[in-house]
């Protein structure tokens, strides 16, 4: 493809950005690092930091926004109420504050090319076409979940219910809008095409990249000596089932060296130590808190295993977890509770093992598997580690992604 010019400007509209946890947020920073990286003078617009817990830290409040650099790109973070995002209700006040107030920086930036409206969902598009009003550019539209089939999924919203209705009309309405459109998973293509009718011509899959200079690989033995550590880093939220792994480690207590940890934090916090609490485990140990990305990093490098603990909502996963690729980045085996395209990426990388959500014995095989077999988890570690160097360094993602940036340029040109 032919680069239209040297120095490409682009505007990033991310509610979620780091510090704040969660997919979305690393999808945002990965994708605006990966640009920046090549070649481009990136812009966010993200809410202050506020995800999961709704604590926002004493340097953003009381201001309608800060102006802060980060790396090698600005970052204007506007106003967002310090709510916990937790309940449907919740979420929307959330997500339409940021739409306001992500408005907020509109005098602040300057001359721009394209616009990419990372998160949340399709609600991002919308402030994204004010801008791209004001500043004359084309706006691309991120698809980290499926929105709103995520809400059913996650029983916040009735199946039949005229809510889902009405939110189905907006994802058609940002679907259809969009210049192009770049959902993370070649799962979501079907569901965006078939559904709401779009052009698969308008489709461009991106998958999440890996800072490969935070997340790096160990070696195993040196992190595996007398014990077992299974590691879950990330939000304790809805998604996931981590009652399997409670029930896995009361079944594993009586083994000496088996640790599980759970690092993270978000509305199942309390109940996750309440229930440790009852079961009377001492092979778990929560970490409730919001740690830094390379803390993160430096904990999935020390531990042996690690784990993806998808709660089993009837059918296959359609999306692919950003958390599987900073496990494969640490060469470390990675244990995925799931079906669909988790459990499809891990088998075609062979990077880990696979087993069915909610299945406690199998869960409780795969652990003893790997501690009692560490050679084959170090192979699994590599092969995944090798995988992610070959293809989704946050460079190789941020070239991808400024293919379809200029793409969006080109098609918006020739309307």
């Amino acid at each position: 493809m032919v680069r239209l010019k040297t120095m490409m400007n682009v505007l990033v509209i991310a509610q979620y950005f780091p510090p704040d946890m969660g997919g979305g947020a690393t999808r945002a920073y990965n994708v605006a690092k990966g640009l920046s990286s090549n070649g481009c003078r990136v812009t966010v617009i993200a809410a202050f930091p506020h995800y999961p817990t709704g604590d926002i830290p004493r340097d953003y409040r009381w201001k309608p926004f800060k102006r802060e650099f980060l790396e090698d790109f600005e970052v204007i973070r506007t106003l967002i109420p310090p709510l916990e995002s937790r309940g449907f209700t919740r979420r929307v006040i959330l997500f339409l504050s940021f739409m306001v107030s992500s408005l907020f920086a509109l005098p602040l930036v300057g001359d721009i090319d394209v616009i990419f409206a990372s998160n949340p969902n399709v609600l991002s598009l919308f402030p994204a076409l004010v801008y791209g009003i004001f500043k004359r550019s084309p706006v691309v539209l991120n698809v980290d979940d499926l929105w709103p089939e995520v809400l059913y999924e996650l029983h916040m919203i009735e199946r039949n219910s005229l809510i889902l209705r009405f939110a189905s009309l907006i994802a058609k309405f940002a679907y259809k809008n969009a210049k192009l459109i770049t959902p993370i998973s070649p799962g979501y293509v079907n569901v965006i095409c078939g559904k709401y009718g779009i052009s698969d011509k308008k489709i461009h899959v991106v998958k999440a990249g890996v800072d490969l200079n935070k997340f790096k690989s160990f070696n195993y033995h040196d992190c595996g000596k007398g014990s077992f550590k299974v590691l879950y880093s990330g939000a304790f939220g809805m998604a996931y089932d981590f009652n399997q792994i409670l029930l896995v480690a009361k079944k594993l207590e009586k083994v000496n060296g088996i640790e599980f940890i759970l690092q993270g934090g978000g509305e199942l916090a309390r109940y996750l130590k309440a229930r440790v609490k009852r079961l009377g485990l001492k092979n778990i140990k929560i970490i409730d808190r919001i740690v830094s990305r390379d803390e993160v990093a430096r904990l999935l490098s020390e531990a042996d295993a690690l784990i993806l603990p998808l709660r089993d909502f009837g059918t296959p996963y359609l999306g692919l977890s950003s958390k599987l690729y900073e496990y494969q980045a640490v060469g470390k085996p990675v244990i995925c509770c799931a079906e669909g395209q988790p459990a499809e990426y891990i088998k075609e990388t062979e990077s880990g093992i696979v087993v069915r959500p909610g299945d406690c014995e199998a869960l409780a095989k795969a652990v003893l598997y790997l501690r009692e077999n560490r050679n084959i988890a170090e192979k699994l570690g590599a092969s995944g580690r090798q995988y992610i160097e070959n293809n989704l360094s946050i460079e190789k993602i941020g070239l991808r992604m400024r293919e379809v940036l200029e793409l969006a340029q080109v098609v918006r040109r020739a309307l």
